[in-house]
């Protein structure tokens, strides 16, 4: 995030896009209630009426896949009705004429035909976020997975600059990271093109910088995502460590995720409990959670936070660093022998520019917000307050462009997926929950009740859903809240395995798999043998086409 936690109160408007904060980030979001309850407004854009949309003051419900053209009108409206912050753009900004010169053929009629928002309302919002004197970003994965997520990111920047909504308080661009310490493993390296501290692995003077520190050399070309490696499961990766991540349940087109890790010669997961993907592993290594762990956590807001071991780990379980420097190890590598997570810690502050200024007894209170360069700095809870790290806010000229799959007579119906508030990402932790199972005991499909008279389901019945990687049968709910002609449902489930179905296309600079718009064809059946029409059921109906 650019913007603190604290600043969500702050804004004047408030533009939320692909996040469905109220349900993942339901804590975070008290904070948006807060600012309206004092007079802000805000602006949604998700398919969907979820909960934010219910107390918007403008909704735009654009089809899955289209961001990209609203936030073009968008700019457009801004341009043409002089709220475009002139002096910032020429203070701070590079190629800001262009762009404005880009935007003048984007109009909220020629978005409408693609992103199907009624062109007044684009109208109302544009104006809105480009009149505020404080006008704050948020979103999610709903906008960066799909195959044009990184335009969708440069696209809400492009916004923000455009108006001066950056290094102020109450401003930003702020993305809600999905997991606790999604942005401390980026920070720390868990990234195929950066060294620790996002310091770029293509970059002579940092190769020389960790082949001293590592004493091993390292390749100046990127390394290989998570996609690539399943793809030569078998023809060339022939051993996988895969710690704390569910990825038969969570990756797209789950036939070739099962297939690439059954084909290997040597499958380890380190996790907490035996997942879906554990369960086809050669060797599990139990791993500690949180409240018996010593660590260190940074946040969404680049908070890093001390975590403190509460209660002993059970049977064998051990600390991730302390398995992964073990394994090191006994490979015959030397520099893991780690004896704390305090040592592994300060490693990274010796190593990492923006941790520079931070060891393990300074972060003891988590009072600090990175980069901290030295030691006598205070933190930066805000970024972009006097200058870009790169100097200047670089304006991208995007177009809109279609998913790589579009509904067709085949496949007539989007489907989008995302999470759900009473069950978290993959039940590994929550599954395991009788009060939480209560609250949410199974996977349901949401359709339009036109849709279901339409395609002849019923409410409370049973679909097969399919799409060109495989099918399942899923249970229908009737409602409003999902848009005719598209269709939700969450990845939680095992027995709903809907990951089955996705996997139409990558990004293809983060390679990021589009999970949010994917074709797919809806047709009656009736329940699987023994399941009740009120009961869930066993994983059902699940095959490759």
């Amino acid at each position: 995030m650019s913007n603190p936690l604290a600043d969500m109160d702050k804004p004047d408007v408030i533009f939320c896009i692909g996040t469905n904060m109220t349900e993942c980030h339901p804590v975070a979001a008290t904070r948006l209630k807060r600012a309206l309850a004092r007079g802000a407004k805000m602006i949604v854009a998700d398919p969907r009426r979820i909960g934010l949309a219910e107390i918007a003051d403008v909704h735009l419900p654009l089809r899955v896949g289209s961001d990209v053209s609203l936030l073009l009108a968008m700019a457009h409206v801004i341009a043409r009705e002089g709220l475009a912050d002139q002096a910032f753009i020429d203070e701070r900004t590079a190629h800001g004429e262009d762009f404005l010169k880009h935007v003048e053929k984007y109009t909220p009629e020629w978005a409408s035909e693609i992103c199907e928002c009624d062109p007044d309302d684009i109208e109302r919002a544009a104006i809105m976020y480009g009149g505020a004197d404080r006008g704050a970003i948020y979103y999610t994965v709903g906008i960066t997975e799909h195959i044009c997520g990184v335009d969708n990111v440069q696209s809400l920047c492009n916004v923000a600059l455009m108006t001066g909504n950056l290094g102020r308080e109450g401003t930003g661009v702020n993305p809600m990271r999905g997991q606790n310490n999604i942005q401390g493993a980026g920070d720390a390296g868990a990234l195929p093109n950066n060294y620790p501290g996002f310091q770029a692995v293509t970059v002579p003077a940092h190769q020389e910088k960790f082949e001293g520190a590592y004493g091993r050399r390292v390749d100046l070309e990127t390394g290989m995502t998570k996609v690539t490696a399943l793809d030569l499961c078998g023809d060339g990766i022939h051993a996988m460590i895969i710690d704390g991540e569910n990825t038969l349940v969570t990756d797209p087109d789950r036939h070739h995720c099962e297939h690439a890790l059954r084909s290997l010669d040597c499958l380890v997961v380190i996790d907490l409990f035996m997942t879906e993907t554990a369960k086809v592993a050669d060797v599990v290594l139990p791993a500690t959670a949180w409240a018996e762990t010593d660590g260190v956590c940074t946040n969404t807001e680049r908070r890093v936070q001390r975590l403190r071991a509460a209660v002993p780990p059970p049977g064998d379980a051990r600390p991730d660093w302390w398995i992964v420097s073990q394994l090191a190890q006994r490979m015959g590598w030397e520099g893991f022998e780690f004896e704390s997570a305090k040592e592994v810690f300060n490693e990274l502050c010796s190593l990492s520019p923006i941790y520079a200024g931070l060891d393990w007894d300074r972060i003891e209170h988590g009072e600090y917000q990175w980069p901290v360069p030295h030691e006598e700095h205070p933190g930066t809870p805000r970024l972009h307050e006097e200058r870009f790290e790169n100097g200047r806010g670089v304006f991208k000229m995007l177009a809109y462009r279609d998913p790589e799959e579009v509904i067709s007579d085949e496949y007539p119906i989007w489907l989008t997926t995302g999470r759900r508030l009473a069950q978290y990402h993959t039940r590994t932790q929550t599954g395991r929950s009788g009060g939480i199972d209560y609250l949410l005991p199974e996977e349901t499909l949401e359709v339009h009740p036109d849709d279901i008279a339409r395609l002849g389901l019923e409410d409370g019945g049973w679909a097969e859903m399919s799409s060109p990687r495989g099918r399942l049968h899923v249970k229908v709910r009737g409602t409003t809240k999902s848009p005719r002609g598209t269709v939700f449902a969450s990845f939680a489930f095992e027995d709903v395995p809907v990951n089955v179905l996705t996997g139409g296309g990558y990004d293809p600079v983060t390679q990021t798999a589009a999970l949010k718009a994917c074709p797919v064809a809806l047709k009656p059946v009736g329940p699987p043998p023994g399941v009740g029409r009120g009961a869930p059921g066993p994983q059902i109906g699940l095959g490759r086409l």
